[in-house]
């Protein structure tokens, strides 16, 4: 099958007919490749080892759907917390922000899982089975035979495989690596849920990573159309110097110092002509960037010829880095980091619940007068810890039993649900106050405090 040329106004993964059309990008090696696999292998690295990263007896990362509690780097967060998350989220976008109005769609090129995963990964595979790029379009074009269905069954069946790796690590960072073990070890039948969970997003990412590929970038994801509204005329893209290439032609026959080798064609990963501007399809891969430089030096000339820089630069303009959007952003991200890490600090480790039992809201009994609560106690800290309830009342006669009676000793994420029964002599009542329940650490200080009406019979002031 020959190439298909790029086409500025259509999307060249797509036939005119509407089928597909599958890009076999050629490999490429450079300083940007080398940097880009080296990182993306250390992100690999990270996914595969936060789990196994014990911080304070609990995973690096991990949101415990069974006891509905987000354990992140020492930092744990009860459901009743996760309502925090809305300022990282938010400091994270604007960061995000920042980093594309700045830099393009480097996200994309260099951390965005589906590159990450697709280009060092799959795509490694597909290249050790099925040759190089000439000899994967040769080998897709060839007739069904022994040869063929071996190499497509060895690479498919590795695909899954992997895509299976994949979803069951994401299934880790919810339901604990002993858990996911257990799960293994068993029945299905067991844990149907996530059985089937796990089974779906296998082959969502079978069919995402073997066929799906960079349609996901094109078609689904939707920063490609956000980056569009984010970048400018002075982000740094990857861009073609026209000043510099045009008139293109073969070396010796123009001025220009492009010669047309469409070198940067077909190491492209989305198949675009760079030379044709910036697209919403270009990912910032830069194989493009190191495939030119790799011309350039043979055929003597200088690098840059396809380079980082900003459109007006390229078009011989002056460029600024700083400009009102920038600092917005920044500013929003910076409030939305700082409102999380001002409220992490102001997150309690115990949480206090004391409700009024269902019933009359007071007894009396024997010359006293009885108010029945109960009270909710959950320990937030990774480690088992001891506390006591106590009350500040201004009536003097107060007395308590039930949970303000002994300590409560609770391990890590424990909640506990006691009632709390207040009695007051009838002659101390002079009408309804307020009492302060209180849950004491082991040091003694207040960790959480909930003020309750004591309520009894209307009694006329004096």
């Amino acid at each position: 099958m020959k190439p298909k040329a790029p086409s500025i106004d259509s999307v060249t993964t797509i036939n005119e007919d509407g089928s597909r059309y599958f890009v076999h990008p050629a490999d490429v090696s450079g300083p940007f490749t080398l940097s880009r696999r080296i990182f993306a292998i250390f992100l690999i690295a990270l996914y595969v080892s936060l789990p196994f990263i014990p911080i304070k007896g609990e995973p690096a990362v991990f949101l415990d759907i069974f006891h509905r509690k987000l354990h992140i780097f020492g930092l744990t967060l009860m459901f009743q917390d996760l309502w925090l998350l809305f300022f990282l989220i938010t400091g994270m976008a604007f960061g995000l922000f920042v980093v594309t109005s700045v830099a393009g769609r480097l996200w994309c090129g260099w951390a965005c899982p589906q590159t990450v995963f697709l280009d060092h990964v799959f795509r490694r595979v597909e290249r050790f089975i099925d040759g190089d790029a000439p000899a994967r379009r040769r080998l897709e074009d060839a007739p069904w035979t022994g040869g063929k269905i071996f190499k497509r069954a060895l690479k498919h069946g590795i695909f899954f495989l992997l895509s299976a790796a994949i979803a069951h690590m994401f299934l880790s960072y919810f339901v604990s690596l002993p858990s996911l073990y257990a799960m293994m070890r068993h029945s299905p039948g067991e844990n149907w849920g996530f059985f089937l969970f796990v089974f779906a997003l296998t082959g969502v990412l079978y069919f995402n990573f073997a066929w799906f590929r960079e349609q996901f970038c094109i078609i689904m994801c939707p920063y490609g159309r956000l980056g569009s509204a984010l970048i400018d005329d002075n982000s740094i893209v990857v861009g073609y110097d026209t000043v510099r290439g045009e008139p293109r032609g073969k070396a010796g026959t123009t001025t220009g110092d492009c010669i047309d080798c469409r070198r940067c064609v077909q190491v492209c990963p989305t198949g675009i002509d760079i030379r044709q501007g910036l697209q919403m399809e270009c990912i910032s891969c830069e194989a493009c960037i190191d495939a030119c430089d790799e011309i350039m030096v043979k055929i003597g000339r200088p690098k840059g010829l396809v380079r980082h820089d900003s459109l007006n630069a390229l078009a011989g303009r002056p460029s600024k880095f700083w400009r009102p959007r920038l600092l917005i952003y920044i500013v929003l991200g910076m409030v939305g980091a700082s409102a999380f890490a001002y409220a992490t600090q102001q997150v309690k480790p115990v949480i206090l619940s004391v409700l009024r039992m269902q019933g009359a809201p007071y007894f009396r009994d024997q010359g006293s007068i009885r108010n029945n609560f109960m009270v909710r106690v959950a320990n937030k800290r990774a480690e088992t810890h001891d506390y006591t309830v106590t009350l500040d009342s201004p009536a003097a006669g107060l007395s308590s039993t039930g949970a303000s009676a002994h300590k409560l000793a609770l391990g890590p994420g424990e909640e506990v649900q006691e009632p709390l029964i207040m009695t007051l002599p009838d002659a101390d009542f002079h009408g309804n106050f307020d009492v302060k329940v209180q849950v004491r650490g082991q040091s003694g200080q207040v960790e959480g405090e909930k003020t309750v009406p004591f309520l009894g019979p209307f009694r006329e002031a004096p």
